[in-house]
């Protein structure tokens, strides 16, 4: 394989197969989607405003060569848009341009847009074929990967959804070079997650690459987004509808979502899994699962990549209370991803509310 752009598969026993493409640019996008035969199809480009002024033409004309007829549905960029009243004008479009269950939705943007476009392809018609184009780091290592879609429904983060595989996913990894530092930070709180849940080495070579992060090295982008991909693709094929080990990829979230939620989503998504990860790497450390001195180097690396371990401004009874509207809870309990050590991830259907307010409690620095 050459270094210059990457291929790999996610494949469940035959039920699901998808390609996932790691390239320098959108050339090669026509190739990937032969395999799709896309020739007669039409494609709905669904993204958002901010991501549509950068590439929403260029992709659009890449496109036109692929396939029959493509349209672009944008909406208005932001968390606060991931509703259903957005996927209903998204339907509307599709009605009216008599988009058909052979036609396909094409998701380009972060996890916002590849969340709902995901949904919408789920549910249009009872399921369409939709691809993803993510743009952002976060998006790239994460969202766009394992076929969970959603919208929030109120203030519930990703309430509505389902899960609907992807047939393709195409990282262009030069967009990373439009985005400021601060959501390239927020990627990498999900990159470091991924080294802390399943692989140690992995988790510490990342404490090595931080300049080159920041600079854009291509070479460090593309193995970093490749181990990441390889990660969650052997949790995904292994547990496609969480019903096991694939909520370890929710180490960090639980109280990281009820942070997001109480900041009124001023603070980004990675920052807030930084937070809620520095709060479940507290309560494994304070388990006895390693020393205190482990759970300082992992707060460091976080730190490292400019990502919070700690937040002001909340009443961590409060965040005790949001964990419990979270849609991981089972059985009245909430199943909390706690490390045995950095590399080895488990579910803990135990935690009490003592331990998760004493969590929360830390990052509140109270």
């Amino acid at each position: 394989m050459e270094n210059k752009n990457r291929k790999l598969e996610v494949n469940r026993n035959g039920k699901f197969y998808y390609s996932i493409w790691l390239e320098p640019d959108f050339v090669r996008l026509p190739a990937a989607l032969e395999e799709l035969q896309v020739s007669d199809r039409k494609l709905c480009v669904v993204t958002d405003t901010s991501v549509a002024e950068l590439y929403g033409e260029q992709l659009q004309a890449i496109l036109k060569g692929c396939c029959r007829e493509v349209s672009l549905f944008v909406f208005s960029a932001g968390e606060e848009h991931k509703t259903l009243d957005t996927v209903r004008s998204l339907y509307e479009h599709l009605i009216l341009r008599k988009y058909d269950r052979k036609d396909m939705l094409v998701a380009l943007g972060g996890g916002v847009v590849g969340d709902l476009t995901g949904f919408a392809a789920a549910t249009y018609l009872r399921g369409i074929d939709f691809i993803q184009v993510p743009t952002t780091l976060l998006s790239q290592v994460d969202s766009s990967i394992g076929g969970k879609t959603g919208v929030d429904f109120d203030a519930y983060k990703n309430m509505v959804g389902a899960f609907h595989m992807p047939r393709l996913v195409y990282m262009n990894l030069s967009v990373l070079k439009s985005l400021p530092k601060r959501q390239i930070s927020s990627g990498m709180a999900e990159i470091i997650k991924h080294g802390l849940i399943q692989d140690a080495e992995y988790y510490q070579w990342l404490s090595t690459v931080r300049e080159k992060v920041f600079s854009g090295d291509y070479e460090t982008f593309l193995y970093m987004i490749g181990e990441s991909c390889r990660i969650k693709r052997h949790v995904v094929e292994e547990d496609p509808t969480e019903q096991g080990i694939r909520a370890w990829l929710n180490f960090g979230h639980t109280i990281g979502h009820a942070v997001e939620k109480l900041k009124d989503f001023q603070m980004s998504h990675g920052e807030c899994v930084a937070v809620g990860c520095a709060a479940a790497v507290y309560l494994s450390s304070r388990r006895g699962n390693f020393p205190a001195e482990v759970c300082r180097q992992m707060e460091k690396l976080f730190a490292d990549y400019n990502l919070p371990v700690r937040v002001c401004g909340l009443i961590p009874e409060d965040i005790v209370k949001t964990t419990k509207l979270d849609k991981k809870m089972e059985a009245g309990a909430i199943k909390f991803v706690l490390l045995c050590s950095p590399g080895e991830a488990y579910v803990a259907r135990d935690v009490s509310d003592e331990e998760l307010l004493l969590a929360a409690r830390y990052i509140c620095g109270t």
